[in-house]
């Protein structure tokens, strides 16, 4: 099932997660995806379902990507869901699209707290709304009662299926904050959160599931392997934690080494041909990175010697001269790209973004709340392909390559590839 919704927050990943849990609970496989280019949401449903979780995104992936990643999934898989972004019908891609371009049954979640029968109207709006859709069935968060949920599911009509439900409980919230949920790994009570909700699930929940869909075998062209023997260095820790684990999956494809470090544990880097700087949250952790001056050195080292690195949103606030937090405070970065950053109260950028570089054309997206000064002048200018006003400049400093712009390699695996050769 595809879980969406009619906007956000209405409460779709905790859905997600408690269906996740809940089935795999009773003994059943259980894979998830997600659809858009969400970095947090995917590890929450990770620990859920206990499988990393991966991107169908019609656009950034492309359509043969995501049915071979759904072929595979349902080779040893007995539930799929795929949380759907934003609302149901939004976008120039959006999850209805996904949904009914591969024949996928949808479950509308809707925050019924402040409604009764409208429950039912909405419900039977997002169902009938385009034609082909196929709407199997409906699930309500953030419900106050048992008396509540029946009146809820009584709203329904006869062929919309109601699937269960949430309580309004503070407890059962999954923490946020700017950019969206707190990282899976930064809560040490994740399990219990999702068992609370898996249990919440049950007190409501129908096993009422859509008919098995049917998935064929779809080729994805192999790209020529470019990367064999090299050693990558990828930074990974709370800090830097935006990984697309489908990336990670095309750097080993190619031949790639991988050895991850920690730069707020203090490792230094590893001896390595290339690094990957991903994004994260770097803003939170301003004093460690700024008293690791021997990465900081070694990372100059490794890029005056000519060697690839790629610095993404905040790798790239982290190779800055300096980044400051919200408060205007500014702490010494690695000063590997000439420049100041800030981090400001609201969003600065959103979108999907596409961009041509030496390498091949490479597409991917852009999410962050910093404001940059870089005294460059881009290589080159990603572009937006739904028109909207962002457009992230790409870096060059020899083999170094910075942006805002999170890159997903499974778009051109080649391209991506000859990011990282010298």
């Amino acid at each position: 099932m595809l879980v969406s919704a009619p906007a956000s927050g209405q409460g779709k990943t905790s859905v997600t997660a408690a269906l996740a849990r809940w089935h795999t609970r009773q003994g059943r496989r259980v894979r998830v995806f997600k659809t858009g280019p969400d970095f947090l949401d995917p590890m929450v449903l990770e620990r859920a379902s206990g499988h990393p979780v991966y991107q169908l995104d019609l656009w950034m992936g492309g359509e043969a990507d995501v049915r071979a990643r759904l072929y595979q999934a349902a080779g040893d898989a007995d539930l799929i869901l795929v949380e759907g972004v934003m609302g149901l019908f939004d976008g120039s891609m959006s999850s209805a699209d996904l949904a009914q371009r591969l024949g996928l049954p949808v479950l509308a979640v809707i925050d019924g707290s402040a409604m009764a029968q409208t429950f039912g109207a909405l419900a039977t709006g997002l169902a009938r709304y385009r034609e082909g859709l196929q709407v199997h069935g409906v699930a309500a968060n953030r419900i106050g009662s048992a008396y509540h949920a029946q009146l809820l599911a009584e709203s329904l009509p006869p062929d919309l299926h109601w699937l269960g439900a949430l309580p309004r409980d503070a407890s059962l919230a999954l923490p946020e904050r700017h950019l969206g949920l707190v990282a899976a790994a930064e809560l040490s009570d994740i399990d219990a959160r999702l068992d609370a909700l898996a249990d919440a699930w049950a007190t409501h929940a129908e096993a009422t599931l859509p008919p098995p869909v049917r998935f064929a075998a779809e080729a994805v062209a192999p790209s020529t392997p470019q990367l064999q023997g090299l050693r990558i260095a990828v930074a990974r820790d709370a800090a830097f934690c935006f990984v697309y684990p489908a990336n990670l999956d095309v750097l080993r494809a190619a031949g790639a080494q991988l050895q991850f470090f920690s730069p707020l544990a203090g490792d230094t880097l590893p001896v390595c041909d290339a690094v990957w700087l991903p994004g994260g949250y770097p803003e939170l952790h301003l004093q460690k990175l700024s008293q690791h001056t021997a990465l900081h050195a070694a990372l100059h080292a490794h890029v005056d010697a000519g060697k690839p690195l790629l610095a993404e949103c905040g790798g790239m606030l982290f190779a800055l001269d300096t980044l400051a937090g919200q408060d205007g405070v500014a702490f010494p970065m690695a000063g590997l790209l000439s420049g100041r950053a800030e981090m400001q109260a609201r969003l600065s950028a959103i979108g999907m973004q596409s961009v041509e570089l030496p390498e091949g054309g490479l597409r991917g997206h852009t999410f962050h709340y910093a404001r940059a000064e870089i005294a460059s002048t881009p290589l080159v200018l990603a572009v937006n392909p739904d028109k909207g006003p962002s457009s992230e400049g790409i870096y060059r400093r020899q083999r170094m390559t910075a942006s805002f712009m999170h890159l997903y390699f499974p778009s051109n695996p080649a391209a991506a590839q000859g990011l990282f050769l010298p």
